[in-house]
């Protein structure tokens, strides 16, 4: 048979009716429903009572007729009798590789790839279009070209290079452009409109803007400027008439009580209140599901959090939350 026919065979495999009667027997309309045909699935062979399967069984052995490939899609793993009601698998993305970071859901590559497998991807290739060098600013260009088992087929190109990739990635251009190319061939495949989280060149694509900026501008004189000196004079002054010692203190020979005795670590960072903002509920999200991805449990990421920063993970702050969300990417 033509790779047509068999993409016509296997479309009208899909919209067939599959029963099982009392004692097990599978049946399957026909497409008008005035015929069953009665499919057996067996360890060594499949058979049919169509017309068709007689026919061509016996210039091909291992021919199957639309029949028999509708009960293998209701059926996939041939577990007949804890087939209770013959409905046909219907391919979903598990949940397990969504993810959603400052509000937008991305999926990650072996959640396409899992899906696609669902669907019944035959064939995954990839074709190296550009090898990265100096010349072409280390830049690695792939294509990748999937076909489904209907023979369909889906391309796409993926690229990587320094700019738009993780600092750990860099040193794998080609394998990183090689998931990107076959995660936007597979996404199509399974119409799948979000992109991969493998796409992404750093988690600041998406969780930057909301992390405190450093302010190394210089000072212009304006109406900012003059309120915040004038705030720094005043803190100044509250600060020198702590520190100045109280006449009677002098007098006793007593030592005058230090008031800007430093406090701990901890005492200084504990319930936040350090003064910085804390951290945005994007970035909260971010550390949950970098830590689910990476196997941490709760326990152990609140452990980490007192460990590096002296606070849960509830109570840090935006700046720490920025570096821990880095360590958790970094981890293995």
């Amino acid at each position: 048979m033509t790779a047509k026919e068999i993409q016509k065979r296997n479309a009208k495999a899909e919209s067939l009716r599959v029963l099982q009667s009392d004692d097990g027997l599978l049946f399957v309309e026909s497409a008008e429903g005035k015929i069953l045909y009665n499919v057996v699935l067996g360890d060594e062979e499949d058979t049919c009572t169509c017309g068709d399967f007689a026919r061509n069984i016996k210039k091909d052995q291992n021919f199957k007729c639309k029949h028999i490939l509708s009960v293998m899609n209701a059926i996939p793993k041939k577990e007949i009798e804890n087939a209770k009601f013959l409905e046909k698998h219907r391919p979903r993305l598990d949940e397990r590789f969504m993810t959603t970071i400052k509000g937008k859901d991305f999926v990650l590559y072996a959640g396409v790839l899992d899906l696609a497998t669902q669907m019944g991807l035959l064939k995954l290739e990839v074709e190296l279009l550009q090898y990265p060098s100096k010349e072409n600013g280390n830049e690695a260009i792939c294509r990748a070209i999937a076909v489904g088992k209907t023979g369909e087929v889906f391309s796409d190109i993926g690229d990587a290079n320094p700019g738009n990739c993780a600092e750990l990635i860099v040193k794998h251009l080609i394998r990183m452009a090689s998931t990107r190319a076959k995660g936007r061939a597979l996404r199509d495949m399974c119409n799948i409109g979000i992109a991969c989280l493998e796409e992404l060149g750093s988690f600041d694509d998406v969780i930057g803007s909301s992390l405190p900026k450093k302010t190394t501008r210089k000072k212009t004189a304006g109406k900012t400027d003059k309120k915040e000196t004038k705030a720094k004079t005043d803190t100044k002054k509250k600060t020198q008439a702590k520190e100045e010692p109280k006449p009677n203190n002098k007098a006793s020979g007593k030592k005058p009580k230090d008031s800007k005795k430093p406090e701990s670590k901890s005492e200084a960072n504990d319930g936040n209140n350090s003064g910085q903002p804390s951290m945005s509920e994007a970035q909260k999200r971010a550390i949950y599901n970098l830590s689910r991805r990476r196997g941490i449990s709760v326990e152990d990421l609140e452990a980490m959090s007192i460990d590096d920063y002296k606070v849960s993970v509830e109570n840090l702050t935006s700046k720490d939350a920025s570096a821990f969300i880095r360590n958790l990417q970094q981890a293995a």
